[in-house]
């Protein structure tokens, strides 16, 4: 599985990446939707997302993953002060956790660097509880996107709404997606039926 560019490891560790994911993704990406319970969080790079959802809702019991050990190293350092999360070096397309584990999965802006991106969806889907969400925003293949990847030159695979609603549907999520931001991202709501 792919890892990170250079550029994209120095910006998911930089402190306009922190205000952004605390101020506006997470908020954005959640929807309104109260994340509890046992909640996994793939692809969780430097562990910004899981520090803005753990001030938001500081009871949920949170394990982070990712492939890239660079990614792993920068949140388990961020969460040294905080040993409560679970930090585990991961691949999203066969995860190691038994089926119906969590209450809620979160990928945020990471299903494009899993260039075979549908075994990681449905590997989230099999983790899930019956009635868990799968909850997550992620980049479209808009040229924006593909021109970003292009310059950076990170191995990855866009997702359209068009193939991720499909994909979801088959392996049992009934899925709501939206698109943002003229059409450059999307969010994903996704219950386990």
């Amino acid at each position: 599985m792919p890892k990170m560019s250079g550029l994209e490891t120095t910006f998911c560790r930089s402190a306009l990446w922190r205000r952004f994911a605390r101020d506006v993704a997470l908020p954005w990406s959640l929807q309104g939707q109260d994340v509890s319970g046992d909640v996994l969080e793939l692809g969780a790079g430097s562990g910004e997302m899981a520090a803005a959802l753990l001030q938001r809702s500081p009871e949920v019991r949170l394990t982070l993953t990712d492939i890239d050990e660079r990614m792993v190293a920068t949140a388990r350092d961020r969460f040294t002060r905080n040993p409560r999360p679970k930090v585990e070096q991961t691949d999203s397309t066969a995860l190691h956790y038994a089926d119906s584990s969590f209450d809620f999965v979160l990928s945020f802006l990471m299903l494009h660097h899993v260039v075979n991106w549908q075994p990681a969806v449905a590997e989230a889907a099999r983790v899930l509880k019956p009635g868990g969400m799968l909850i997550g925003y992620d980049l479209t293949a808009s040229p924006a996107a593909k021109l970003l990847h292009l310059v950076d030159r990170s191995p990855h695979q866009l997702v359209q709404p068009a193939e991720l609603a499909p994909t979801a549907r088959d392996i049992g999520l009934d899925v709501s997606i939206r698109t943002g931001w003229a059409g450059q991202v999307m969010r994903f709501l996704a219950r386990k039926c």
